[in-house]
Formats: C-alpha cells, sequence, structure tokens
C-alpha cells in the first residue's frame, strides 16, 4: 500500500488536510490496526521521497484523543480533546457492539454489583452525533466510516412504520457530514435519501483470499467444482458479482414466509425452496451481508446439505450471532456447513474467535487504504469494483 504510485501522482494529489482518526467506542482495536497500517505506508514513502515533507502528514498515529463520559442518569456527551481544526476527520462506529457498556442511576445487579448497560445501537449512534457536534465545524471535512449501516435493515416502508435509516443518514448531512462508508450495505438504494457522497463497498476480494488460504488452496473456482448460493431473492446481486468474476455457477433460495402473522418484528419463514442447477458433489459458497440468528442461513445450509452439496461455506460480511454460538457449534457437528467466514469490521464476541468452524477476515488493510486515498482526495473506484485484482488473484491462484 503506497499514498502514491509515483512522485508526480503524489503532488497532484496534496493531502485535503492533516489526517486524523476518531475511534467511538467499542472501534479501538480495528481504529488502531487501521491507524498502523497508515503510519507504515506513509512512513516508507517519506523514506523514498526525503525531499518533501508536509507538517504532520507523518505521524506515529492518526488516532485523536476523543472521550464520551456519561452521566449518572445515563446522558452522555463527546468530548475531542485536542485541536481539529483543519482536519480530515475520519470517524469509524461499530453500532453494533454490545460489549461496551456504562453505569446509570447506580444500578445494581442481583450480588449488589454496580450494574453495567449494555450500549445499544441508538446508544452509539447518539454518541456518533455527540462527537460530529463537537467538532464544531472546525475541521476541513467529516467521514463517517460505519461498517454496518444503523437501521439498515429499516431502509424502506411497507405499511405505516418509520424510514429509520434514511433520517439517520439525513441526520448525518444535515451535521455537516461530507462521506459516509458502509460496507455491503443491505440496500444500497438507501444512498438516494442523501445529497453527500456515499459508498457501500464490498469485501469480495478479501473474502476470495481468505476462503483459499484458509483451505491451503484445496477448493477450485471452476463451474464443475464449485457454487455460489444465494440464500434469498434480494442477495441475487452480491451472488451474481461472485459468479461472474470466478466464473463459476449460480444457485438461489426463495422464501416462503406466513404473512399472517409477526414474529420479532417480521413474518416468519415457511420454507426454502431451491432455484439453479444440481449441486451434488459441488463445494458451495452462500453469500450474504449478515448473520443474524442464523436460523436462515442453517435452514439453507441443511437444504444443501439434502441436495448432496460436497462441502458448504458461508460469507458474511457481518456476524451477528444474536441468539448465540450453540446452534452453530451443533450444526458443524453434524456436518451441515463446514466453515464460516465474516469480517472483523463489527464487533467479535472472544468465544467466536476461538470456534474451530469461523475464520475471521481481516478488513484494516482495506479500510487503511480506503482513508488513505480520500485524504488523498483520489477515486475510490477500484475499491468499489476490484475486478482486476480479483482475475489477477484468480489467475495466479489457478497457475499454483
Amino acid at each position: 500500500m503506497s499514498p502514491a504510485a509515483s512522485l508526480t501522482e503524489y503532488l497532484d494529489t496534496i493531502p485535503q488536510g492533516r489526517l486524523g482518526i476518531i475511534a467511538m467506542r467499542g472501534c479501538e482495536e480495528l481504529a488502531k490496526k487501521v491507524s498502523d497500517q497508515i503510519v507504515e505506508c506513509r512512513e516508507k514513502f517519506e523514506k523514498e521521497h526525503s525531499n518533501l515533507h508536509l507538517k504532520g502528514y507523518h505521524r506515529d498515529s492518526y488516532i485523536l484523543d476523543a472521550t464520551f463520559p456519561r452521566f449518572s442518569t445515563g446522558e452522555g456527551k463527546g468530548v475531542i480533546n485536542e485541536s481539529i481544526r483543519g482536519y480530515d476527520l475520519f470517524i469509524i462506529s461499530d453500532c453494533f457492539n454490545y460489549s461496551v457498556t456504562y453505569k446509570m442511576y447506580n444500578l445494581k445487579d442481583a450480588n449488589g454489583n454496580p450494574l453495567q448497560v449494555p450500549m445499544s445501537p441508538d446508544d452509539h449512534f447518539a454518541d456518533l452525533k455527540r462527537v460530529i457536534s463537537a467538532c464544531a465545524g472546525k475541521a476541513k471535512r467529516i467521514t463517517v466510516i460505519m461498517p454496518m449501516l444503523y437501521e439498515g435493515r429499516q431502509h424502506r416502508r411497507t405499511t405505516r412504520e418509520s424510514l429509520d435509516c434514511a433520517l439517520a443518514l439525513q441526520e448525518l448531512e444535515n451535521m455537516g457530514v461530507s462521506n459516509i462508508i458502509t460496507f455491503d450495505a443491505h440496500d444500497p438504494r438507501i444512498q438516494n435519501a442523501i445529497k453527500i457522497g456515499f459508498e457501500s463497498v464490498s469485501p469480495t476480494y478479501q473474502m476470495i483470499k481468505a476462503i483459499a488460504k484458509s483451505l491451503n488452496n484445496d477448493i477450485k473456482f471452476t463451474p464443475e467444482n464449485t457454487m455460489m448460493i444465494s440464500p434469498d431473492e434480494g442477495g441475487m446481486g452480491r451472488c451474481v458479482y461472485y459468479s461472474q468474476v470466478l466464473g463459476v455457477q449460480l444457485g438461489m433460495f426463495y422464501k416462503r414466509r406466513d404473512f399472517s402473522r409477526i414474529v420479532d418484528g417480521r413474518n416468519p419463514i415457511v420454507s426454502h425452496e431451491f432455484l439453479g442447477s444440481d449441486v451434488e458433489g459441488k463445494d458451495v459458497i452462500v453469500v450474504d451481508d449478515m448473520i443474524s440468528s442464523g436460523d436462515s442461513m442453517l435452514d439453507v445450509c441443511r437444504q444443501l446439505k439434502k441436495l448432496k452439496a460436497r462441502r458448504i461455506f458461508v460469507f458474511s460480511s457481518f456476524g451477528l450471532f444474536s441468539s448465540g454460538l450453540e446452534r452453530f457449534d451443533d450444526a458443524f457437528k453434524e456436518g451441515i456447513f463446514d466453515r464460516i467466514f465474516t469480517t472483523n469490521l463489527i464487533y467479535q464476541t472472544p468465544e467466536l474467535l476461538t470456534k474451530e468452524w469461523y475464520y475471521s477476515v481481516d478488513m484494516s488493510k482495506y479500510v487503511a487504504l480506503i482513508i488513505d486515498t480520500l485524504n488523498h482526495d483520489r477515486s475510490v473506484s477500484p475499491f468499489l469494483n476490484p475486478i482486476q485484482k480479483i482475475n489477477d488473484y484468480i489467475d495466479l491462484y489457478n497457475l499454483k
């Protein structure tokens, strides 16, 4: 990774401002990895071009000191403890990190210990708005990096209901945010709700590299051996892209739902019906944007096993596992699936990281590259559609 391919290109893209990264609560680890990647590449660049000096361009860390104290009532505030005047700010926020807690009203648990209240997505989003407010117009530009989009599943109205995702994006726009970067948005068309920059980045390249590495290159990306599967009609776009860049076949499940009742805010799924060619004897890769409870994903895997698929792998940008890991442990023991790949863009429990069936796809270098590119005001199009990079990797992989 390099800030520019040559000195000439570099001089054509002077940074928009002094780079600064603010890590919201729960994002400290990811932000540090991202900062370290940028430090490494900029240090290398300055050694190659020692005759060029920009104040504050290369530093030991790009993370700014920001805190989020809470009053005894649970109310909070955001505080930035250093100057940000003229900075090109990037705020990293994980609204789904339930491991972050706070104290409220001196509440105690059954043993008399101080009760820690887990932060909800609403709490995280409120803190994000607080830190943007704390900038008070001093930053030159503000970009919010929200890997999993807040209220991304509530992106449209189907009855008299709230339109939460659009309203949240409009709030950020009205507060002065210039760009919003997310990953694998549930429905990228939500960007039509705002006028500012909005990019939904897919981890396609990193997922392909991860499965090849984790299997020690024991997978063949050919139509005869591998097949991409979409678990529902809404995720077909992701699978079509994978199938085309890898040159493999495509299949899809559609969900039959019971529209006469609502359970946990949705119509329950009656069954999954498969559409596609024969999967017998093939490795199949099921692709989705998120794993929530896992019921739907595991049902799809069971159906594929009944259809005599050889090995079953799951690609999911975000692993929420909101109903626990036990059902996945049991399904793995039954041979229902072989491995699950999700990114480290949102919170991962220590227990999850120890599972034999789980593989964490590190996205810190990719996020660092996006930040560095935007700071130099260069196009991020190669990251939105890394077709050439994937083709080069597959060509090299096939040669090996």
